[in-house]
């Protein structure tokens, strides 16, 4: 049993108290060696039964769920998957989680005991990531501190269009890396980030708050634009196009692709086939293996591949398929991703770009 991974359950409601570990201990490779019904109980739980991994509810009376996150990473530096209202609250709180350490986070239906079980593949999957993962703390922005400036939107056709793929450990990683980069910057960025719908339009807004860029959710027919970086919605596919009145995002409602929807490979192919070597993929930290064959298509069409460094990913699944197929030509930590986009975004560099690593 030493492969076992040992979790916690922490949730005020009984009725989840009990499905989280009748569906977790359907995989025989985890152990739920307990459950609270707050914050309190949680953590002298922790200190008692030593888990490897926490689930955690949010709102709960008490000592909530984000004070016990706080106490969890100041004491103990154990992974946390929240589990999470799909309410508009719900959203913002999860996102506040985020910043403040957790590893990632499902969205629980809201007919709980007849959806639960649709999710048990997703939980028992990210807690298994959470498990092996390098404990990684992405250092938040200060946005306290922080208040860009904005400059007047603009149409300028953008130097290149950037699609970007990211996962587990993206909400952080991907503000680490867009508040580096400046109002000016002149390349166009798509991102699919595996986010569930009603995430998405938060995620985008709080993105948007805390960098120099000016960042939206995506909607069909906006303007690929110098200076501005454009999310997929949660439960949407996006396409990028060029068109006779400007370059385009196109949103639609294709079946999942790898299991996903939004899928980064759905982004990547649309870049090769409609930018060829004017496109430029990236790949950031993630579970699993999408976008891989997507940049795959980037690469065969003459454009940047860039994928995140290992000792810089929460989780290396999306970045080391690409890498392990040959098809990323950059391999970049996280802390010189922005200054790498700048770079290919210049025209010295577009005549010169590298073949190796």
């Amino acid at each position: 049993m030493s492969d076992t991974v040992r979790v916690l359950v922490v949730d005020d409601s009984a009725l989840m108290r009990k499905l989280i570990p009748q569906i977790l201990e359907t995989d025989s490779s985890i152990q739920v060696v307990g459950t609270a019904m707050d914050g309190n109980f949680g953590l002298r739980k922790i200190e008692e039964l030593k888990p490897q991994v926490v689930t955690l509810d949010l709102e709960m009376p008490g000592m909530g769920g984000l004070q016990m996150l706080k106490e969890i990473m100041r004491r103990h530096r154990l992974p946390v998957i929240v589990v999470s209202s799909h309410s508009t609250n719900g959203a913002s709180v999860t996102l506040k989680a985020l910043a403040l350490g957790a590893f990632d986070f499902v969205a629980k239906p809201a007919d709980v005991s007849a959806r639960m079980p649709e999710i048990a593949r997703e939980l028992i999957a990210k807690i298994k990531a959470a498990a092996n993962s390098r404990r990684i703390r992405v250092t938040p922005v200060d946005e306290l501190l922080r208040m860009p400036e904005k400059i007047p939107a603009n149409t300028r056709k953008p130097a290149r269009v950037i699609a970007i793929g990211v996962s587990t450990g993206g909400p952080q990683s991907l503000q680490h890396m867009l508040s580096r980069l400046p109002a000016e910057f002149p390349g166009s960025i798509v991102v699919v980030q595996h986010m569930p719908e009603n995430f998405t339009e938060m995620f985008a807004r709080r993105l948007d708050e805390v960098c120099s860029l000016r960042v939206k959710e995506a909607q069909s027919g906006d303007m690929l634009v110098s200076g501005r970086v454009l999310i997929c919605p949660g439960n949407r596919h996006i396409r990028v196009k060029r068109m006779p009145l400007g370059d385009v995002a196109v949103l639609s409602d294709e079946p999942r692709v790898n299991g996903h929807r939004p899928s980064v490979d759905i982004l990547f192919q649309s870049a090769a086939q409609e930018f060829g070597s004017d496109a430029l993929a990236l790949i950031m930290t993630g579970m699993g293996e999408d976008g891989a064959e997507g940049m795959g298509a980037v690469r065969a069409a003459g454009g940047v591949t860039i994928a995140q460094s290992e000792d810089s990913c929460v989780v290396y699944g999306m970045p080391k398929a690409a890498i392990e197929r040959g098809y990323a030509t950059h391999v970049v930590p996280l802390d010189s991703l922005a200054e790498t986009l700048m770079a290919q975004c210049t025209p010295v560099q577009k005549s010169a770009r590298a073949g190796g690593r």
